[in-house]
């Protein structure tokens, strides 16, 4: 963390100090369809995926750089203006703060979204009371899936998902289509599977090697070769 504590002083702190904050966004049109947002990026990931290009925030040792207070000030400032707050990352679900902070900015009057690959259920579970929408990564079929995450990722995004679909939250499934690991028939398995689970807007996302190492910039130009 950085340290920095807001104005009031630790009495008015709620819980959603302790986030590591590794970066804010004060107004995006893009992280929550239909919505003007501020987006917070959450330092941390379990998983090491193909095509990650958030490279600097996975670390979970790496202190914030934004304090908390910093986004209590930008939703006074945009009150009647943004719609709500983004929490993305990273994977936000790793920190325990998180359901302080949506609290928070659902009774400051602002709208919460989630962005999440699903790496924590037990989390997921207690946040989503306080939540209006989730982007849900689903990376691959189950039988692909350490492939692009590099870590045991099958079975925690999809009890992931069945929590998001019984709870009855507004949700978008979103896959990023890694040709290196990803066919066009896998992708249409996985698609048909989240159909059959009742998953009603799935969005597929093209590849961005801005950002990502070295190593899956050279794989992805010799599939062109």
């Amino acid at each position: 963390m950085s340290g920095q504590q807001p104005a009031a002083g630790p009495a008015a702190w709620t819980g959603a100090e302790l986030l590591a904050i590794a970066g804010l966004t004060p107004l995006s049109t893009c992280d929550w369809p239909g919505r003007l947002v501020a987006t917070v990026f959450l330092q941390g990931c379990p998983w090491r995926c193909t095509y990650c290009h958030n490279a600097g925030i996975l670390d979970p040792r790496v202190p914030g750089v934004v304090p908390w207070q910093d986004v209590r000030d930008l939703l006074g400032r945009r009150r009647g203006l943004l719609d709500g707050v983004v929490f993305s990352g990273g994977e936000p679900t790793r920190q325990a703060a998180l359901i302080h902070a949506a609290r928070e900015v659902r009774a400051s009057g602002f709208g919460v979204a989630l962005h999440t690959a699903g790496a924590y259920p037990a989390a997921l579970r207690r946040v989503l009371p306080h939540v209006d929408w989730v982007g849900l990564d689903i990376k691959a079929p189950a039988r692909l899936y350490d492939a692009i995450t590099r870590r045991a990722g099958a079975e925690p995004a999809f009890a992931s998902l069945r929590l998001v679909l019984d709870a009855g939250v507004d949700v978008q499934v979103r896959t990023t289509m890694d040709p290196t690991v990803l066919s066009v028939a896998d992708v249409a398995e996985l698609t048909a599977q989240l159909t059959a689970l009742g998953v009603r807007e799935h969005v597929l996302q093209v590849v961005r090697p801005d950002g990502t190492t070295s190593e899956y910039r050279a794989a992805l130009a010799a599939l062109t070769r």
